[in-house]
């Protein structure tokens, strides 16, 4: 069965940055957002006010890496909020990725091939030199979405959003990993079911 939130909430993945454009590892490195990633943040703000919600009475909670909290910012500052009044939890914060945070497959391919393809034979429970997998990542999510005393909108990373993904909608950890987390939509929980907003 399926984990039920006692809450509804909005989850959101941070805009881009350069380093999601090169498609390297990110993790617990603080890459800021481009201006491509502003844009996403500020078109969050508006996909938000066109729900027309009290947002006064939510709960609005960050990963406190960068790239998150600047789009927290300023998808806040689109419902006329303040930007800067929100939380931070560091159990949002992205899947670390160990030693291979700043690079690419194609980097690690030819210098670590058998962990390259022990990690596309089993992305969910794969564990980078130093890291940890989705798995683990998901059991942080879970702990989030359980403290939660009230609605919510959340801004993280996409290892969170698919640990998530996985928790409410059942799915195998494996077709979670290979689903992508858009930068223009937002994976939405209203108390019953599950999904992306558009």
């Amino acid at each position: 069965m399926a984990f039920q939130p006692a809450h509804p909430f909005y989850m959101i993945r941070h805009g881009q940055t350069d380093w999601n454009r090169e498609q390297r590892f990110q993790g617990h490195k603080d890459i800021p957002i481009n201006e491509t990633g502003r844009r996403q943040a500020a078109a969050y703000g508006r996909m938000l006010a066109a729900e027309r919600r009290d947002w006064a009475g939510w709960r609005f909670v960050a990963s406190p890496l960068s790239r998150a909290s600047e789009t927290m910012a300023i998808l806040r500052r689109g419902l006329a909020l303040d930007p800067e009044d929100f939380d931070r939890d560091d159990a949002l914060m992205e899947v670390t990725y160990g030693q291979w945070e700043g690079h690419t497959l194609a980097e690690l391919e030819p210098l670590q091939p058998e962990l390259v393809a022990a990690r596309e034979t089993d992305k969910w429970t794969f564990l980078a030199p130093g890291g940890e997998s989705y798995a683990m990542a998901a059991v942080r999510a879970r702990r989030v979405l359980e403290r939660l005393d009230g609605p919510a909108v959340i801004v993280t990373h996409g290892g969170i959003i698919r640990g998530t993904r996985h928790l409410l909608e059942g799915i195998d950890g494996n077709t979670a990993v290979r689903e992508p987390v858009p930068q223009d939509n937002i994976y939405i929980f209203d108390g019953r079911a599950s999904g992306w907003l558009r």
